[in-house]
């Protein structure tokens, strides 16, 4: 019989087994760090760095903590005071993210860092830099900038990036230490929740929402009222996921910028989130809709055929719709009424694997966030990325799951696989698995998820009614 399972016995083992992998997450709240609006990931090694240790945050340590933000840590109305510093002559050290950009033309070829939240756009960056770390080139990197003022300039002459080091194969042994309810709750208290405050079924939800990160093009909807969180997962994990909230989305900001051969964020990020697509300002609607569609089919990013790239990069859009007074969609059963006409095209939404229906999470409240231990947000979220290289769960989906019926449309086997294997990775990440387990947490919420997606084609399009209504599968 199983022991049960209690915040205390939990939060034990987890010291335990991760040792300094972990951290009280209740430190960061209690922290102020929120109001410098950096993102958990960074925060927390910050913490970690300067006053290791669990429970709310001492008067002591937070004196500590404001200290060093109030030297390395610039609010962004402080740009100005950082440039002059820089015109006295002085030596600055700022923790911010940098990124590093190309120019080539005929006149001039250079590498120049971008530091955004000072106002720094063309910072003089060195070559060692830039071949050091790479990433630079790509989502950019966050870390402590040495800065000085040149006569042609700002130049960054030293870059001390915060890294997590991964060892997939060690957190895969030492998932084995904990129960399947235990390692559930990790996971959600390491999102940043509470797993004592939500349903089973609901866990599971929430648990989908890191889908995007462990799978390559596992691209998908959610649907939901306010409240509900879902976009704090994604501002909160890792650099390489970018959230897009507010503002005017473009092809060139997607794709590729044909006038300077920038690529754009499909092809830089592994995650893309768009938050609150339906008051997003999209230009060119119907050329992103049309790039979407063949990006979302194959993986191949391109632009009026001028530059042409893949990338595995997995598309998120999240959505607010209305709920009727039993707190179901007032538009059930077509659930993409609300989005933009544009999105609504049924060869975009079959290009969709699954939607997450986030109605059915209770709205977040002051108990809904974690109370305990969990995984560094930089470890955890490098860990799930790092996962999507491991092919093992997507070879065993491939073989066992069958969909069953009259006739079969392909992408919703593929999708129920991908997504499968995708709640395997998260959940079993070692692989042992009973039949039952498999079926249950990993199979029937990939249906779910792909059968909102396929009752919406069904609604709109009568070239699908030709399929079954229902997905049915067989496990081999």
């Amino acid at each position: 019989m199983n022991a049960v399972v209690t915040p205390d016995t939990l939060n034990h083992k987890v010291r335990t087994v991760f040792g300094r992998l972990a951290i009280d997450k209740r430190r960061l709240p209690s922290s102020q760090l929120g109001q410098r609006s950096v993102p958990a990931y960074v925060a927390e090694w910050l913490l970690d760095s300067l006053t290791p240790g669990e429970g709310p945050i001492t008067s002591e340590e937070l004196r500590k903590v404001q200290e060093w933000a109030n030297r390395f840590l610039p609010h962004p109305d402080e740009s100005k005071i950082i440039k002059n510093r820089l015109l006295n002559g002085e030596i600055v050290k700022v923790l911010t993210p940098v990124e590093v950009e190309i120019l080539i033309n005929r006149k001039i070829s250079e590498r120049f860092a971008q530091l955004k939240l000072l106002g720094l756009l063309d910072v003089h960056v060195s070559d060692s830099i830039v071949n050091t770390y790479p990433d630079l080139l790509k989502q950019g990197m966050w870390g402590v900038a040495e800065l000085i003022g040149t006569q042609a300039g700002v130049a960054l002459t030293d870059f001390k990036p915060m890294q997590a080091s991964v060892d997939l194969e060690l957190f895969k042994e030492k998932s084995t230490a904990f129960s399947l309810e235990e390692w559930r709750a990790l996971l959600l208290t390491s999102m940043g929740y509470n797993p004592w405050a939500f349903s089973e079924q609901e866990k599971t939800y929430l648990l989908c929402r890191l889908l995007p990160l462990v799978e390559k093009n596992l691209h998908i909807l959610e649907l939901a009222p306010k409240g509900t969180g879902k976009s704090y997962l994604y501002e909160n994990i890792s650099p390489r996921v970018r959230l897009v909230s507010g503002g005017n989305v473009s092809p060139a900001v997607l794709f590729v910028n044909n006038a300077s051969g920038q690529w754009g964020l499909l092809a830089r990020f592994a995650v893309v989130v768009l938050d609150e697509v339906q008051t997003l300002k999209f230009e060119r609607p119907q050329e992103i809709i049309g790039g979407l569609k063949g990006f979302l089919a194959n993986g191949r990013l391109t632009r009026g055929g001028l530059y042409e790239t893949t990338s595995s990069c997995s598309l998120v859009m999240l959505a607010n719709i209305v709920l009727d007074s039993e707190q179901r969609p007032i538009h059930d059963p077509l659930l993409v009424k609300e989005l933009p006409d544009f999105l609504q095209e049924t060869a975009f939404i079959d290009r969709l694997r699954g939607i997450i229906p986030g109605w059915k999470v209770q709205k977040l409240s002051s108990e809904s966030f974690a109370q305990g231990f969990g995984l560094k947000s930089d470890f955890f979220g490098d860990t799930l990325l790092s996962m999507r290289e491991d092919v093992t769960s997507n070879q065993f989906t491939n073989k066992t799951i069958q969909l069953k019926g009259k006739k079969l449309y392909k992408r919703n086997e593929d999708a129920v696989r991908l997504i499968a294997s995708g709640l395997m990775k998260i959940q079993f990440p070692h692989g042992k698995i009973t039949s039952e387990e498999f079926n249950h947490y990993c199979v029937r919420p990939a249906v779910e998820l792909r059968q909102l997606v396929w009752r919406q084609l069904y609604i709109l399009d009568a070239e699908y009614r030709q399929y079954d209504e229902e997905i049915q599968y067989d496990i081999r």
